[in-house]
């Protein structure tokens, strides 16, 4: 009689380039959309309205950099200085992180003594003892902390790509109704977006494409609309 094991493939979502460049595509295009017709509602001007999108694509892109590199480089060092206490530990009381790790072990369901010699084992690999502690005491692996100019890269040219798309129809041309064309550019590449983080949770591409659509649309509808009522005055 023959077994058929299923070997299960996962996807590996869990590093910060995977949020920064999903979220930065996102924001960029959201920005530079809302910022751009809320100037085109106000009528300056085709090159006030193209200069206002041009500095919202570098301003924003920096700024999304700038953030992400800042959060990612204080959630790392936060966690390497805590990995740190942690592998101070295992060389100063390895007795008490033992006894630390047969206690985790039954407190998952593994009988005693089968916890004891887990314990034992671990210990005699102080990298693996220090992995099992990171994972289970502060939810982290210590080989993948995240990588703070990878975020700050991935954040920058994602944002450029989102905030260049509503911004396109004010570069290659002076004439028609660049207004229309930045809408559908930009309600475009929402529903590709949110297609595409659909697909990503499995949680429905069309159900993630209209949401951000909606979401596009009202920010940009209420800018519009100031821009609209305010005026170049």
């Amino acid at each position: 009689m023959s077994e058929t094991f299923h070997e299960q493939k996962h996807r590996n979502v869990a590093g910060s380039w995977y949020r920064a460049t999903v979220f930065g595509v996102s924001d960029g295009l959201v920005t530079n959309a809302s910022l751009i017709l809320g100037f085109a509602g106000a009528n300056p001007g085709h090159n006030i309205v193209r200069l206002a999108g041009l500095a919202g694509l570098v301003a924003g892109g920096f700024s999304m950099a700038s953030g992400e590199y800042i959060s990612v480089r204080a959630q790392k060092e936060l966690l390497e200085y805590e990995i740190d206490v942690e592998r101070k530990s295992l060389q100063e009381s390895p007795v008490q992180e033992q006894e630390e790790l047969r206690q985790l072990f039954i407190s998952r369901g593994i009988e005693e003594d089968l916890a004891r010699r887990l314990s034992v084992d671990l210990m005699r690999d102080p990298e693996m003892a220090l992995r099992t502690h990171a994972r289970e005491e502060l939810g982290v692996d210590p080989s993948t902390t995240g990588s703070p100019w990878g975020a700050a890269i991935s954040s920058l040219f994602s944002f450029a790509i989102g905030a260049f798309i509503p911004l396109l129809p004010w570069i290659v041309t002076s004439t028609g109704d660049p207004i229309v064309w930045s809408i559908v550019l930009a309600a475009f590449a929402a529903a590709i977006v949110g297609g595409v983080i659909g697909w990503f949770t499995r949680n429905g591409i069309l159900k993630w494409a209209l949401r951000q659509v909606f979401v596009g649309a009202f920010a940009a509808a209420v800018t519009f609309g100031i821009g609209r009522l305010v005026g170049v005055h």
